[in-house]
């Protein structure tokens, strides 16, 4: 009998186009620098993080059955990803995401992740027909889920009894999409992980710190929220009370991924039995490391 993943990793596994470049950037800039093609996506971030820490993910979304989609399952499979539960898709294209990234951050990014919203549900067919779960017996093990879901999709999930057991750790995929996670705002069993942006976008206004949009996200009925903002404080709320920890000062060398790092950090850390404070520094801390380029990709 093959043995159960320790997690799953529900959302976007793509190809990651990124350009970086060491020189400040504006509107219209050319410049020298180097361009990377990796696997990406939110869920294929956590995962990897995961799979760092020894943490056995499979990953739950859809990937075509084309060149580029064959090359991306058997990247997963050689970091150690679970892959038979992958949806492929005949007739949709293998998702891409492109960023220019400066030495004053993210410049623009474009996701190309219009098959994994195409696939809709039948990524989570594992759930239902007894792979991972089914009716009456559902998932009871921890689940990260990414925004890049259709909104309706996101809805139904947040409602969805083959959810009720899990203990489900949700990102958005981006500020762009952060509203889609409302529905899941208040579920009971929910732990939502944010940027101070994101927290703004949820909460229908602006926040100033981490720890004041954290105590106004569960004052809306939030479970439990993470709210990051770059390098200054970082909260943890629920309706125990605020948690705060400080970023350890680092030189940036590269931002996308970073959020995703911090989510799969933290996971592991509650999973190894550490406090909330506690987890809150060894997340910061795995995610300064990969900012400073000190974590491989």
């Amino acid at each position: 009998m093959t043995a159960q993943p320790d997690i799953l990793c529900i959302g976007s596994v793509l190809w990651d186009i990124i350009g970086r470049t060491p020189a400040h950037m504006g509107a219209g800039a050319d410049v020298p620098g180097r361009i990377t093609r990796l696997p990406g996506g939110v869920a294929m971030n956590i995962a990897m993080t995961l799979a760092r820490f020894g943490v056995r993910p499979a990953l739950l979304t859809a990937v075509g059955r084309d060149p580029e989609g064959d090359e991306l399952v058997a990247a997963c499979a050689r970091m150690g990803l679970v892959t038979r539960h992958i949806y492929r898709s005949d007739d949709l294209p293998t998702d891409r995401y492109m960023a220019v990234e400066g030495a004053n951050g993210l410049i623009a990014a474009i996701a190309d992740a219009h098959s994994l919203e195409a696939a809709g549900d039948k990524i989570l067919r594992p759930l239902s027909d007894g792979a991972l779960g089914r009716a009456g017996a559902p998932w009871a093990g921890p689940i990260a889920l990414d925004g890049n879901l259709t909104a309706g999709l996101l809805a139904d999930i947040a409602h969805s009894p083959l959810f009720a057991a899990a203990d489900l750790r949700v990102a958005p995929a981006s500020p762009g999409k952060a509203e889609r996670l409302l529905p899941l705002l208040a579920v009971a069993n929910a732990t939502l992980y944010v940027n101070l942006e994101e927290a703004g976008l949820l909460g229908h206004r602006r926040f100033a710190t981490a720890p004041e949009a954290a105590a106004a996200l569960v004052d809306r009925g939030a479970a439990r929220v993470l709210v990051t903002d770059g390098g200054r404080t970082t909260a943890d709320g629920s309706r125990e009370g605020i948690v705060t920890a400080d970023p350890p000062a680092v030189l940036v060398t590269r931002v996308t991924g970073a959020g995703d790092t911090f989510m799969a950090a933290h996971i592991v850390a509650e999973t190894r039995g550490e406090d909330r404070a506690t987890a809150l520094r060894s997340a910061l801390d795995a995610a300064a490391q990969y900012v400073s380029g000190d974590i491989g990709s």
